[in-house]
């Protein structure tokens, strides 16, 4: 079927759809719903033959939805209506949501109900919630309402009258009274406001957006002081305890540039008053009740190296951290070390923000390349144990290749995959001119460059882009993972793996020097850092600040050539 995806962005939710749907056969392309754009000039262009709006902010024209059935995700369950449904859900500290695939009409959120499906809302912020459960959620009632809207017999059923109505959950709701408001209320509307569009605050004698939250257990203070700071986040005394702030943002002031997340120690820079870091260990247990984004643990034979960067963003200091945690990691007396294992993002390569920061943006561009590509060459010559990536969440760019570094990559059914960098205007390193084509050879390995399209986890499968692909929630990743890292450790064949390992890194040493593939890929970064008329200043600058999208990019807005004929379809 001829599919065509309308939506705001090109977000999480949208890649995932798009992915999808294109391994189930059909033709895909996508709008871009912009305010300086025809969305009614650009369907009827299409003609397609339905019509699915992943995340779309603006109602779709009455031209567009009386002529073509359009599929609206609305991520609240029947009967919910309102464009902040999740952050109330996350607000009022909900247990149970779900999401609905409605047919468009006059009214928003009003049409009839083509599938609903139910979910769990764990106390995870909500980007977590929405790229985990949400997902998963929303790409099985698009995939029943497809299926229902092909078979052509289908009647979507009425919304009832009970309709709860709810407004936008503005700041004066958002709002955190330091001195009234529990630990556990702070957390909740932090996490509710994550990661856009923050919570609104006054701090240091300036307005800040707080993004992200995590509870302290020991530190106290007055409420609504900074107490200390931590692999850049500060601490926040509460009424009763104390939160973890990793990320700020400031206020953008009137007719001022544009701001952005940016790690809370970082954000602050000067105004942050003298206080003591409170510097996690190399290797932080995962038992320590302390807040740490970087975890170990062990189970038997099996190291866990688990790590949570707000946004996957892996700056210079992430990086060197971590190098120095898997380095310590690879001292201990395990035959399996696991990597990642989270159930949100995985990695997706260098930190954009920071380096957008940054006084000089192509020297720390260069230092960040320098320290992941140091972290990926340290999982490539490891030799003593197999090392396994858990992918649990979504991966993109030099994530990607983090992950293609280990022995093993498994990856969670809903994660998503972009192994390509051209659309940041970037060649890429972390030597993926080395494990990609090794892994899906030459031909599909320029065809995911040059295409730069999501790859869902069942295609990175078919591909041989991954090994093994985990059919469970989010929330059971990392137990599922644990258990095959354990089976994989006792089995007889491992200890022979790893002998065999040693000698074929020895042989790939010989017939292609990891320091040769390096140098190659970073003379390419290298002349694009340094020149500042290069289109990864301008890509990069753009994403960071959320600059408005001119256009739908003309690589997404073509319906692809059909391969063995239509999907089966009929018309309703």
């Amino acid at each position: 079927m001829r599919i065509l995806l309308v939506a705001s962005a090109f977000n999480s939710l949208t890649q995932r759809v798009h992915a999808e749907l294109r391994d189930r056969g059909h033709l895909v392309a996508l709008e871009l719903a912009l305010p300086d754009g025809s969305l009614t000039e650009a369907v009827h262009r299409h003609a397609p033959q339905l019509v699915v709006a992943p995340m779309l902010r603006t109602a779709i024209p009455e031209e567009v939805w009386s002529a073509y059935t359009c599929l609206v995700v609305h991520p609240g369950p029947v009967g919910d209506r309102g464009p902040s449904s999740l952050d109330w859900a996350i607000h009022e500290g909900a247990e149970d949501w779900g999401v609905t695939v409605l047919q468009a009409d006059a009214d928003m959120d009003a049409g009839d109900v083509w599938a609903a499906m139910p979910c769990r809302v764990p106390p995870v912020a909500k980007s977590d919630l929405y790229r985990g459960e949400i997902a998963d959620a929303a790409l099985a009632a698009v995939l029943l309402a497809v299926e229902r809207f092909a078979d052509g017999t289908y009647v979507p059923r009425r919304q009832g009258p009970t309709a709860r109505v709810r407004p936008y959950l503005d700041q004066g709701v958002r709002r955190i009274d330091w001195t009234e408001d529990s630990t556990r209320t702070v957390l909740r509307r932090l996490r509710a406001a994550d990661s856009q569009p923050g919570v609104l605050d006054e701090l240091l004698g300036g307005e800040w957006y707080l993004h992200g939250g995590h509870p302290e257990g020991l530190l106290r203070g007055r409420p609504g002081e900074l107490l200390a700071t931590r692999a850049g986040a500060v601490c926040r005394a509460t009424r009763d305890g104390a939160v973890w702030i990793p990320e700020l943002r400031a206020r953008r002031l009137p007719a001022g540039p544009p701001t952005f997340k940016l790690p809370a120690v970082l954000a602050l820079g000067d105004l942050l008053p003298p206080l003591p870091e409170h510097t996690p260990p190399v290797l932080p247990d995962a038992g320590d009740p302390a807040w740490a984004d970087i975890r170990y643990r062990e189970d038997g034979a099996v190291g866990f190296l688990g790590w949570s960067f707000p946004g996957g963003a892996m700056s210079t200091d992430r990086c060197r951290r971590l190098l120095a945690a898997y380095r310590e990691a690879c001292t201990r007396p395990t035959s399996v070390l696991v990597l990642g294992g989270e159930r949100d993002f995985f990695s997706n390569g260098i930190h954009l923000n920071v380096i957008e920061a940054a006084a000089d943006p192509a020297a720390e561009s260069w230092a960040n390349i320098n320290a992941i590509d140091d972290l990926v060459e340290a999982v490539l010559t490891t030799t003593d144990r197999l090392v396994v990536a858990a992918v649990g969440g979504n991966a993109a760019a030099g994530g990607v290749m983090l992950a293609l570094a280990a022995d093993e990559v498994w990856c969670r059914s809903g994660a998503v995959l972009n192994p390509h960098y051209r659309l940041m205007g970037l060649y890429g390193s972390e030597y993926w001119t080395h494990t990609l084509p090794r892994r899906v050879g030459p031909a599909v390995a320029e065809r995911l460059m040059e295409e730069a399209l999501p790859v869902s986890a069942a295609s990175a499968l078919r591909l041989g882009l991954v090994d093994r692909v985990l059919d469970c929630a989010p929330g059971a990743f990392a137990t599922e993972a644990g258990a095959l890292a354990a089976r994989l450790a006792s089995r007889p064949a491992t200890a022979a793996r790893i002998t065999a390992k040693k000698a074929e890194q020895e042989r790939r040493e010989t017939e292609t020097p990891l320091a040769a593939v390096r140098d190659r890929e970073l003379s390419r970064m290298r002349r694009a850092f340094d020149d500042p008329a290069a289109p990864y200043h301008t890509l990069r600058h753009a994403f960071v600040t959320k600059k408005r999208a001119c256009g739908t990019p003309p690589h997404l807005a073509r319906f692809p050539a059909a391969r063995g004929g239509p999907a089966p379809f009929s018309s309703s």
